[in-house]
Parts: structure tokens; sequence; C-alpha cells
């Protein structure tokens, strides 16, 4: 008996020992009925049947092992990824949903074979079979990570705007009672209330942004029309403030207005030079420049240190990756800077590089005039 045939004789056996061992995959089956534990198995089984009954040629049999499966142009989802979407909304993890496809695979060769006694199963098709429940588990798999994915970042998204209230407040606190001037221990541990919440409302603000990128938002600007000598010059007072011990050079050169986002601009030079403060050698300055061309607008983040790696650099924009601070080897931070620093400048139609050598480390921005 031809395996496509016997799929579609015996589905009601077949669904179910599907059910059945679903069934055992708790916690998550507790909460389902036999319809939702039975889930799209009817229409996968039904696809693998119609794939199994389709000629295929040796050219369609190497595409669909490399992952190249034809699709239905009317199709926007197979069976398989709604199954996972499912799976993963009702709680199962990715090891559960593939152990389902690892149980159908047995069953249904086990009771084929036996179906087919004394004569042998047809070898041509057991192999298209298991090529069928492959791809099935590539689909499913694909679509569970993607939903995971979005899950987790809707929470971390929801977990950043809800901080910021506690945080506000915590804040406010800090602050009033360094206004209440009620003595050297109060100020000094209300400053330092202060510089952590800040910190902590700087982590966040990055969270949200990779948030927003990770979600397909990206970063959001408000761009107009400003000038970039002041508004780095600005940004750079700030920055000797936060780090005093460090000194921060800056020069600015040709026309240099423009239509950007003032702000998140400020935001990526500081990513940039924090970084170089961070990693740069202690008893070197940090240079920033800014040249006004033509069509655009460079700016230069250099620092002296020892070289970054080549494998290093080439990964260097990549987000949730840090350094080894060779002045601090517990230092915070997410590992986004750099990472929001290029989706900015993505943001504004621009691009950002970096080199590194004996020299020392340069971070290159190239703006266009108009965001």
């Amino acid at each position: 008996m031809r395996l496509a045939d016997f799929i579609l004789r015996d589905m009601t056996r077949i669904l179910t020992e599907w059910e059945a061992f679903a069934g055992t995959l708790v916690p998550a089956a507790r909460r389902l009925d036999s319809l939702a534990l039975r889930d799209h198995a009817l229409q996968i089984l039904q696809a693998v049947a119609r794939d199994l009954s389709t000629p295929q040629t040796r050219h369609a049999q190497r595409e669909k092992s490399m992952g190249r499966a034809p699709r239905l142009a009317d199709a926007p989802e197979t069976a398989a990824q709604t199954h996972a979407l499912l799976r993963a909304r009702h709680g199962f993890n990715i090891n559960q949903m593939v152990g389902e496809y690892r149980a159908l695979r047995a069953s249904v060769l086990r009771l084929w074979i036996d179906a087919c006694h004394p004569d042998l199963p047809d070898l041509d098709d057991m192999m298209r079979f298991n090529e069928a429940i492959d791809q099935a588990v590539a689909e499913s798999v694909g679509l569970f990570d993607a939903q995971v994915e979005q899950a987790r970042n809707l929470l971390l998204g929801m977990l950043g705007h809800d901080m910021r209230s506690p945080l506000q407040t915590i804040q406010a606190t800090a602050r009033f009672l360094a206004a209440l001037n009620a003595g050297e221990k109060v100020s000094e541990a209300a400053a330092r209330l202060i510089r952590s919440g800040a910190r902590m409302n700087s982590l966040l603000d990055d969270l949200c942004d990779f948030n927003r990128t990770k979600l397909g938002l990206g970063i959001n600007i408000t761009p107009t029309r400003i000038d970039l000598a002041q508004v780095f010059g600005d940004a750079v007072d700030q920055l000797r403030a936060a780090h005093p011990a460090h000194r921060i050079e800056f020069a600015a050169h040709g026309d240099l207005l423009g239509v950007w986002d003032g702000l998140r601009l400020q935001q990526l030079l500081s990513n940039l030079v924090t970084n170089a403060v961070t990693y740069g050698a202690a008893d070197a300055p940090v240079r920033v420049a800014v040249t006004g061309h033509d069509a655009e607008v460079r700016v230069a983040v250099w620092n002296s240190g020892p070289p970054i790696d080549p494998q290093t650099l080439g990964q260097i924009f990549d987000p949730l990756r840090r350094g080894q601070d060779p002045h601090n080897k517990n230092a915070p931070g997410l590992g986004l800077g750099l990472y929001i620093a290029s989706e900015i400048a993505k943001a504004h139609h621009g691009s950002i590089a970096a080199r590194s050598d004996a020299a020392g480390t340069e971070f290159e921005l190239c703006l266009p005039r108009a965001a």
C-alpha cells in the first residue's frame, strides 16, 4: 500500500495517536481539549499526503532538502506554521513541538509498515515522507522562534515603559532631598540616588530603542533644521561634566546646518564618546571633529589605545555585545550603545563605520544634510 493512501485511509487512528502524545506535553497540554491537542494535525497530514502523491524530480528533491520547497502563492502560512503559532501561544516550548513531529513520524511509519505486512514498504515513499516531515518541522521551528522572539520583545517593551514611573518618583525624591540641604550625609546620599537614577534612565532608553528596532519599528526621529556645531558642542559640554577625569576635545569646521533630529544625534555622539572614554587610553584625549561638506556632514570620534582585533571590529555594531573594559571589569551596560548609534545613523539615512590600528580607534559618521 502506498503511504499517501494509507495516511488518508487511516487518518483517524493517526490523529488519535497524535492527540494521545500531545496530551503528555504538560503543563501546557492540561488546558487544552481534544480539538486543540489535534491542532492542524489533519491539515499537516493532508499536506504530507498531497506531497507524496505529487511527482518529484531529482532537482525538486534537492531544492527541498535545502529548504527551498515551493510555496502556494495564495497561502500566507502553511498548516505547520499555523500549528507552531498556536503552540507558542498556548505555552508549549520548542522541544515539545518538535517532539510532536518525532512522535508523528514514528507513529505513521510503524502503522504503515504493519499495514503493508507481509509486503515490504515502498522505500521511496519512506524517503519522501521523511522529507515532508522535515519540511514541516523547519516551517514550524521558524515561525515558533519568530513568535517567541516577538513576545519577548513586547514584554521587554512593556517592562521598560512600566519601570519609568517608579524611577521618576525615585529621581524626584532624590532631588527634593538634595534641595533640603539637610547635611552632608543626606546630600551625598541624594547625589548617589540622582546619579544612579540617571544611569537607570539611560539603560531604559537603550532598552526601549533596542526593542523598537527588534519589533521592526526602527529608531523614531523628529528632524528639524539645526546647527550641528551648537548641538554637538552642548553634548560635548555635558560629556565633559560626566567624565571630568578625561579630556574631550571638540572641533567644528564648515557649514553644519541641516535637517536632523538634534536630540537623537546628541544620543549618538554620547554613545560614541562614552565608548571611547571607556575603552581608550586614560591619559590620552578623546577627539571629536565635525566637518561640513557639500552634500553631507562627517563626524569623527577618535581615541588612543590598543587596536581592536578584526573579528571584534566586524561585530562591533551588533547588539548585546560588550568589550572588556580595561578600567572596570564590572562596568554596567547592556552592550547596546554602538548598535543604537548605528540605528540612529540609519534613521537619518546615514552610515557609521569603525577602523582601528596601532595609532588608535576612530568611528566616522556620515550624515546627508536632509534626514
